[in-house]
């Protein structure tokens, strides 16, 4: 049995789009290529033929991928959420204890994670420790250069 991938409305949506982009858009953009390398001849050293079998490859992987996410998507019901709590869906302001520096984070399913734009997974090593704390809590976090020391300064949908 597959795990629950948690997404948000909004990220589920998006997902749902780029399975249609793909299905539609894309795979004729790739049935194309495929149709115009035949016309080089010789499959046997036609470069163009390989590469559009193999961009059709990871086409069709992808989709197959994207589908199992959406199939075992469970959506994140903003109603079910409170700034009690940290949960999926939560968006967590921390002070690291090292230094008083304050970052935000909003914890998302793998799926929708982009540390980049503080979005963290409920997998990752500081979402896993945040799910559960309370507003006061310090969570200590191993990181690649040590441990870190967050406390949660608050919770907000």
């Amino acid at each position: 049995m597959e795990k629950d991938i948690f997404f948000t409305p909004e990220g589920l949506e998006k997902m749902e789009a780029e399975i249609e982009y793909l299905r539609t858009v894309r795979r004729k953009e790739v049935a194309e290529r495929i149709k115009v390398a035949l016309g080089y001849g010789d499959l046997s050293e036609n470069s163009e033929y390989d590469e559009a079998k193999n961009e059709q490859a990871q086409l069709e992987e992808r989709i197959v991928k994207l589908e199992n996410m959406v199939r075992n998507a469970r959506v994140i019901d903003e109603d079910d959420l409170n700034t009690e709590i940290v949960n999926v869906g939560s968006t967590v302001a921390v002070k690291d204890l090292s230094d008083g520096e304050e970052d935000e984070f909003t914890i998302v399913g793998s799926a929708e994670a982009d540390p980049l734009s503080g979005r963290i997974s409920n997998e990752s090593p500081v979402g896993g420790k945040l799910l559960g704390a309370k507003v006061g809590d310090v969570i200590e976090v191993e990181i690649p250069d040590g441990m870190i020391k967050y406390e949660v300064v608050s919770i907000s949908l």
